[in-house]
């Protein structure tokens, strides 16, 4: 793919990186099963290189529709807090990474769920069926393992990791990433995109939908997908504020055709790396000066644009993939015109 041909969303400055990572300390990593009928993997953010269990992150979620088999998010309403990775994965491994999160942090603190508190597992999932043989649960507690151990600041992007066996459009989707910044802060946004039917897909403000369902000769079909949104922070804010951001991913995600369909379990997710909560209740609470919310509107666009701008990553970056049964997505880069989006 042409990288100058990828069309660059909004006027905002992007971090070195145009990626999550470049909020200081946010690292990912993913391992990719791609086997025959066996497409599919994890994909795991570090929200900062310590111990989220010991030194947890503030954080706040929105569903902005709840056609989803996710954990964890309970405690993260009533809380604010992170207190593991975040992890994604396919529908049917939610409760295998779940419990590998768990044993990661019994290792590293003994005490977990007897003299300390239990852990709180975040797994986020889409539904990779369509490419990936999701009954065989291939995937393992190992699986989640070496993705978190080759966390790092430079991001994969496409059909990797949890990305592997998604779809979007009717199109290859999978993990995209960008970055703004405004307000003198930066916001990283990273999606796992497997959302949307081909009629509806625009690509910054240009209606491709149509062109390319032609050219697929794709039967128009109810959506079944979703998409996991996650917003990282360097500005101070608290829970409260951070859904606020959490909510304006949905503004990036409307622009590229979404309607949050009944069928799409759409997720968004904000934390901040500003300031930790100690879990220790013998350490002291942070003194951090928050953000005026009067401060938030660059924020919002950040995230507006780092959405829309992760998720034509996504797309961008994605490569044709067979799996179960022979079913294939195309990738963007294999039907797009001639012309480019953006001449």
């Amino acid at each position: 793919m042409n990288a100058a041909r990828l069309p660059r969303i909004g006027l905002l400055p992007t971090g070195p990186r145009n990626a999550i990572s470049d909020v200081a300390g946010v690292t990912v990593g993913h391992c990719t099963l791609a086997e025959g009928p066996l497409q599919t993997g994890v994909t795991v953010l570090r929200p900062h290189t310590g111990d989220p269990f010991l030194d947890r992150v503030p954080a706040a979620a929105v569903v902005l529709n709840g056609f989803g088999k996710s954990i964890g998010l309970v405690q993260v309403e009533e809380l604010g807090l992170l207190e593991t990775p975040i992890a994604l994965t396919n529908t049917f491994s939610v409760a295998t990474v779940a419990q590998a999160q768990i044993r990661q942090c019994m290792v590293a603190n003994p005490e977990t769920g007897r003299g300390l508190p239990t852990v709180n597992p975040l797994v986020f999932e889409c539904n990779d069926g369509f490419l990936n043989d999701i009954q065989r649960m291939a995937i393992t507690e190992q699986h989640y393992l070496q993705a978190w151990a080759t966390a790092q600041a430079d991001i994969a992007q496409g059909s990797v990791g949890a990305g592997r066996g998604m779809s979007s459009f009717g199109l290859k989707g999978g993990i995209g990433t960008a970055s703004r910044c405004g307000a003198g802060h930066t916001v990283g946004t990273l999606v796992l995109s497997n959302f949307g039917k081909l009629p509806q897909l625009i690509m910054a403000g240009e209606a491709l939908g149509p062109l390319l369902a032609q050219r697929l000769a794709q039967a128009d079909a109810p959506e079944k997908g979703s998409i996991i949104l996650l917003i990282a922070t360097d500005a101070p804010l608290d829970a409260r504020q951070l859904r606020r951001l959490a909510l304006r991913a949905g503004a990036g995600l409307a622009r590229t055709g979404s309607v949050f369909g009944h069928g799409s379990g759409d997720i968004a997710l904000a934390f901040s790396t500003a300031y930790t909560v100690p879990q220790d209740p013998r350490r002291p609470m942070p003194a951090v000066a928050m953000l005026h919310d009067a401060q938030l509107d660059e924020l919002f666009q950040a995230v507006a644009d780092s959405t829309e701008q992760a998720i034509l990553n996504a797309l961008w970056n994605a490569s044709t993939v067979t799996g179960r049964d022979g079913n294939r997505r195309y990738a963007l880069a294999d039907l797009l015109p001639e012309r480019a989006p953006h001449a």
